[in-house]
């Protein structure tokens, strides 16, 4: 006998020898039907608009927004959540672009749908913060707060007009109290009652939002604070958890994602319904920008962050490297 005889005969790393094993091992593994396209679609442009933050996202045209729902159904992608950016001109204090039938996101609804038609299950935001001049998310009242039930009267009109458009999935995500038992109300009433609600549960008041804001031309005065969620709680989203789940909720959310992995994982063990996680604009510029400097693998370090988020509980991420992804696996 060896000086080792005595050495446990369980040796984890005979599952980690070679490619071949540690794939047969995994425990989780990507899928192109996992991911979520985020796409910018701007009104009044004749080319797509960079993003400065975000290397490699644009704002679209209406032509290349239904090029880049091709490209993403081709690949497998699942679906694809829209955000509308309009004209300056057209914002006001209500948000009515957001409710016109003819706005830009009702309009590239139509599009895509013309597009790729079942193909990609689409998805909108509803959510008035890219059509206001003050960048709220809501309707001010006269003291400048956000209105919570003035706001949720707004929602409802948006979400008759999205699925008017041709929607498949609405995103209620300005964290109004209320907001998913109003859309659900109004998508009945007007014989929608097969378009779905991804409520966005948990979304937090955060930092890495900063590219975002370019990236829909928020006009936002003062922050979010007093509607989105601190960072500090875990307790207030199983709380957020239960009521849009009573009011109609078919998905929820999470956002953003890796700063809040252990919020996910305490959600996806909660629930009976499919799960989703936000991978939002800050968490790909961190990664765009480090790869940039060569401190980082920028491919396997995508890789990796979408690994970790599926691993904690996601059922469909929505990052911007989805079409990308997706052709990769």
């Amino acid at each position: 006998m060896t000086k080792y005889g005595s050495f446990p005969g369980a040796r984890p790393r005979r599952l980690r020898t070679t490619p071949a094993m540690r794939r047969m091992v995994a425990e989780h593994r990507l899928h192109p039907a996992d991911l979520i396209l985020p796409a910018f679609v701007r009104e009044g442009v004749s080319e797509p608009v960079p993003i400065s933050a975000m290397p490699g996202v644009v704002q679209h045209t209406r032509d290349t927004l239904r090029k880049a729902a091709a490209e993403a159904a081709g690949a497998g992608v699942a679906g694809i959540m829209l955000f509308g950016v309009p004209e300056d001109a057209k914002k006001d204090a209500l948000g009515t672009a957001g409710t016109d039938p003819d706005g830009i996101l009702q309009v590239a609804i139509r599009d895509v749908r013309d597009e790729v038609g079942d193909d990609l299950v689409i998805m909108s935001d509803l959510c008035l913060d890219e059509y206001t001049d003050h960048g709220h998310c809501g309707v001010l009242d006269a003291a400048g707060r956000v209105d919570n039930d003035a706001t949720l009267e707004r929602y409802a009109e948006m979400a008759q007009v999205q699925a008017d458009a041709g929607v498949h999935v609405v995103g209620p995500s300005g964290m109004m109290d209320g907001q998913v038992g109003v859309a659900r109300d109004a998508l009945d009433q007007t014989g929608h009652e097969d378009v779905s609600i991804l409520a966005y549960t948990a979304k937090y008041s955060s930092a890495f939002y900063g590219p975002f804001r370019e990236a829909v031309g928020s006009s936002l005065q003062g922050d979010r604070k007093t509607y989105q969620q601190d960072p500090a709680n875990l307790r207030e989203s199983l709380r957020e958890l239960a009521l849009d789940l009573e009011e109609g909720a078919d998905m929820v959310m999470v956002k953003p994602a890796l700063p809040y992995l252990d919020v996910l994982a305490k959600i996806a063990d909660e629930v009976d319904v499919p799960v989703a996680a936000y991978q939002i604009s800050g968490e790909y510029a961190m990664v765009e920008a480090a790869a940039e400097k060569g401190w980082i693998d920028r491919d396997k370090a995508i890789l990796e962050t979408l690994t970790g988020i599926k691993r904690a509980g996601a059922n469909m991420i929505l990052t911007y490297w989805a079409t990308e992804v997706a052709r990769g696996l």
